[in-house]
């Protein structure tokens, strides 16, 4: 595929409806990135991180920032097609020192949404509102497939909320949802996922207080972060860094004063998320989720 029709591809949110779709997107995508762009710019200040610049075809446009450490290319890509798959329905028989198989999770997830998210960069400056809604949306459908592909039972959509006075049902309220996970038709895990937490966190952590609060119950709240990055300007023309948008103080504020999330995922986990006392407490990879947390939660 060339740029274009790889534009074409994922702005058709109906080509993304089983995670082999997102697989076969992902590899069509690094093939292209392999000898297909105009150039790749190294981060100034966090040399981990890279910019691809598209030709002509894509507008000279320059992509999100993306994790060298963490995105596959073209000549490793395999792990995504042969091995990705089999360790995600394994995962929950992972040790804690199984890097090698915890690794192939963090990174796979990451590189398909980087995937469509670079893609989804190739589009005219005019509808960057259109691409953040659609990468958005794919991240949301993604993790959502791959909950199911472990065999739970996750979906998105309304909910009513009873409210509850003294033990009593008063009413109901409507509340909608990125992520629902049941057993035996049971409510058990409310979650949000989100591309970045930048302008959304206050909102995840309001959900729980009030849902709590309303419900009379402790349903366990969750939300699953792709990162926490974003493209920066330097003082040198086409020289670009990043900048980190978590508000750590937001969140620390939040867990001890509000009510604390019952567990915090990030595919690229920022380095304060791991020295921070507080925070690691909190906030973990994207493998803990699947290799540690989930039958927990659902049990719960």
């Amino acid at each position: 595929m060339n740029l274009s029709d790889l534009v074409a591809f994922v702005t058709d949110k109906t080509n993304f409806l089983s995670p082999k779709n997102y697989l076969e997107f992902s590899q069509r995508y690094l093939d292209f990135a392999s000898s297909g762009l105009q150039a790749t710019i190294i981060s100034q200040n966090e040399q981990n991180y890279c910019f691809f610049q598209y030709r002509q075809d894509g507008f000279f446009n320059i992509t999100r920032p993306l994790n060298a450490d963490l995105m596959y290319s073209a000549e490793n890509s395999a792990i995504l097609s042969e091995r990705f798959l089999d360790t995600l329905q394994n995962a929950k028989e992972l040790g804690e020192t199984d890097q090698t198989h915890r690794t192939i999770i963090r990174n796979s997830i990451y590189t398909i949404q980087q995937t469509i998210g670079a893609t989804l960069d190739a589009l005219p400056a005019g509808q960057s509102n259109t691409a953040r809604k659609i990468n958005w949306d794919l991240f949301e459908r993604l993790i959502r497939l791959l909950i199911q592909e472990v065999g739970i039972d996750c979906r998105s959509g309304v909910i009513n909320a009873p409210v509850i006075v003294d033990g009593v049902e008063q009413f109901a309220m409507s509340y909608q949802h990125d992520l629902l996970l049941f057993q035996d038709n049971h409510l058990k895990v409310i979650g949000s996922v989100k591309t970045s937490s930048k302008d959304r966190l206050d909102k995840i952590f309001m959900d729980k207080f009030l849902y709590s609060r309303l419900t009379e119950t402790t349903t366990p709240h969750i939300a699953i972060f792709l990162n926490d990055v974003q493209r920066k300007k330097t003082k040198h023309e086409n020289q670009y860094g990043i900048s980190a948008t978590f508000l750590p103080g937001h969140f620390k504020g939040y867990t001890v004063k509000l009510n604390p999330l019952d567990g915090v995922y990030y595919c690229d986990i920022r380095p304060n998320m791991t020295s921070d006392n507080l925070l690691k407490a909190y906030i973990k990879t994207i493998d803990s989720l699947f290799c540690n947390d989930l039958q927990g939660l659902i049990a719960s």
